[in-house]
Parts: structure tokens; C-alpha cells; sequence
């Protein structure tokens, strides 16, 4: 089913539990009375584990240049965003009510500067029970809101896009890869 097809069907057009009695038994966020809880991952082994996620912040003609040249006014734009992410991967299990808090290892951010956006691509690894890919989702997120807070001065258009897990590598279900 297409995106644009999941969007005009409604929620429960959406949601595999509603369709299938059997898929609610497998959401492993949810109890036998249907209430969120945090999944018990202590029997599960501690394995490396990496997620790489990307996004977009589509910006004006005036930012490119900007960016590429002396700087918007309120300041280097593309370092307060790597370490504003790195902050929001971090602070995930604060942010993302069931995700477990875990011990990073690292935290990558990558930004650059397109020609019509600035694109933020994060790398998250850990050796733990669970995998990074909302971690690495948050660092992505959490920059891409930080590069509109920078440059909302000059574009107040900024459009976040495309923010998405690539790849993960790791944990009990194994590797995989957008491509």
C-alpha cells in the first residue's frame, strides 16, 4: 500500500492490529489489555549495534548562499545543528516515551549543504540489548529542527523532509538496508 494510499484510508486503514486480530498479539508495546508498556528486554543478548538515519531541511536560494559564504545571522548554522543532534540522541528515552534509555557509544552527525537544502544524514552505534534506529532518528530530527531555528531569520519556508532510518545493523532481526 502507498503512502498517499495509507494517508486518504484513516488511521485504522493503517494499523496492521486493526486488520488482523492476530497481529495486536505480536505488538510487543502493548499488554493483554491493550495498554502501552515498556518491552523487558533483559533476556535479550547485548550485541553491536548501528543505525544510520537522513533527513532534509529544504531552504531558500538566500541560505544556500548564506551557508556557503558567511554565515547566517545567528550563527554557524551547521555545528549548533551536529551538536544540538548529538544532544537529541542522547536524550531520546526522554523525548520517545517506550524507548529504553541506552549507552551510546557514538553519535555521528553529517551535515551538508545542497543546493536546495541542507541534508543531515546521523549514525548511532551501541553495544546493548536493543536497537539505535529512534536514536539515530531523534539526531537527525532534532537537527533538522535546530537548522530551521538558525536560518528562520533569512527563510521562514524551511521545510523538514525525508527523515528516515536508512540501515541498521545488529540485534536479534538482523541487518537492513533502505537500498
Amino acid at each position: 500500500m502507498s503512502t498517499q494510499d495509507r494517508a486518504t484510508q484513516g488511521p485504522a486503514a493503517q494499523d496492521p492490529a486493526a486488520q488482523d486480530p492476530a497481529a495486536r498479539q505480536r505488538l510487543t508495546h502493548l499488554d493483554e489489555a491493550g495498554a502501552a508498556r515498556m518491552v523487558d528486554v533483559s533476556g535479550k543478548d547485548v550485541t553491536a549495534r548501528t543505525a544510520r538515519a537522513r533527513g532534509r531541511v529544504l531552504v531558500s536560494p538566500r541560505v544556500v548562499e548564506l551557508l556557503r559564504g558567511e554565515g547566517v545571522p545567528k550563527g554557524d548554522a551547521l555545528a549548533v545543528a551536529r551538536i544540538a543532534g548529538i544532544m537529541g540522541a542522547k536524550r531520546t528515552p526522554d523525548l520517545v516515551p517506550l524507548c529504553h534509555p541506552l549507552s551510546l557509544s557514538g553519535v555521528t552527525l553529517d551535515l551538508s549543504v545542497a543546493d536546495d537544502a541542507v541534508e543531515i544524514e546521523a549514525t548511532v552505534r551501541t553495544t546493548d540489548r536493543t536497537g539505535v534506529e529512534m536514536e539515530a532518528l531523534t539526531a537527525v530530527a532534532v537537527a533538522a529542527l535546530t537548522v530551521v531555528d538558525m536560518v528562520k531569520a533569512v527563510d521562514k519556508g524551511a521545510v523538514i523532509t525525508d527523515v528516515r532510518v536508512e540501515e541498521k545493523t545488529g540485534g536479534t532481526s538482523g541487518d537492513w538496508s533502505r537500498t
